[in-house]
């Protein structure tokens, strides 16, 4: 399959000094993994610059094999470390942020999916960084209510979980997971009282129509923070980018998001959920 060359908005220049680099520094004397550099993403000297980032637990290896995702599914996950909770807290406490991201591979090989590990992270970095606002973006724990809840007893400011792509292609995209299910997760956390965020990847097939009703699902399950993103082929092995989305479509995207009632919307070709998370947990704080 030939396949297009990217469009000159998609181009972006890593940031090499200052704060990009401080941080750099610290994070690997800390031994942190991090989402940014395991997935990839294209905004991370933007927002390593700025001094944010996305620590990422529960291992480097994840348990499922979505077709979109370049963290590392070809290995058996090795059990959790018991000092990782502690050790997060400790190197963010170090690291002088004012939100951080946490966010986890996916861990079906354990019996609670991890959620246990999840929720002495969280209330382990709450205790060190008593400044500092979270937001955990979670897996789906197999749409497990106790699992959830645990996460949810723990209290991050915000509770965030992907819904990635339109239904109609979530078969095809993350073939262990549910769409569904995933709309479950965002239910019972708004319910619950949580500030609830979701994000859509773009480019994968999918119609302008499709995205906008993926977005009245996601106000209807009460999430107020949304993100649209430019899906991008992380390698031959990955899943071919449909298409490049203009800006143009990213704003008209936003707009719709906004008239429709969310929050926070950040729409555009290399927005990430995580992108500019700092500035969301801000405006949406209770």
């Amino acid at each position: 399959m030939k396949h297009s060359p990217k469009p000159e908005w998609l181009k972006t220049r890593l940031a090499g000094s200052g704060r990009f680099s401080e941080l750099r520094h610290l994070l690997s004397k800390l031994n942190l993994n991090t989402v940014c550099t395991e997935a990839a993403c294209p905004n991370m000297g933007e927002c390593w610059k700025m001094g944010s980032v996305t620590v990422m637990i529960l291992g480097k290896t994840c348990s499922r094999h979505c077709r979109f995702c370049n963290v590392d599914s070809s290995k058996t996950p090795e059990p959790p470390d018991p000092a990782e909770p502690e050790h997060v807290a400790e190197a963010l406490s170090k690291l002088d942020l004012k939100h951080t991201v946490i966010t986890s591979v996916t861990r079906d090989d354990l019996k609670d999916g991890g959620s246990g590990h999840w929720a002495t992270t969280i209330s382990a970095v709450k205790s060190k960084c008593k400044t500092m606002t979270m937001e955990a973006l979670i897996p789906d724990f197999k749409f497990n209510e106790n699992s959830l809840n645990k996460i949810m007893e723990a209290g991050p400011h915000i509770l965030s979980h992907n819904l990635e792509t339109v239904k109609r292609l979530a078969p095809i995209i993350r073939p262990q997971a549910s769409h569904d299910g995933s709309l479950m997760v965002l239910k019972r956390a708004a319910s619950a009282g949580a500030v609830t965020k979701s994000g859509l990847m773009l480019g994968l097939g999918e119609t302008k129509e499709e995205v906008i009703e993926e977005m009245k699902e996601l106000r209807d399950v009460g999430v107020r923070i949304v993100t649209l993103g430019q899906y991008l082929q992380p390698s031959r092995n990955h899943l071919p980018v449909a298409r490049y989305v203009h800006p143009d479509e990213f704003q008209h995207l936003a707009t719709t998001a906004q008239n429709l009632g969310f929050d926070c919307v950040e729409s555009g070709p290399l927005v990430r959920s995580s992108y500019r998370a700092a500035r969301q947990a801000y405006l949406c704080r209770k």
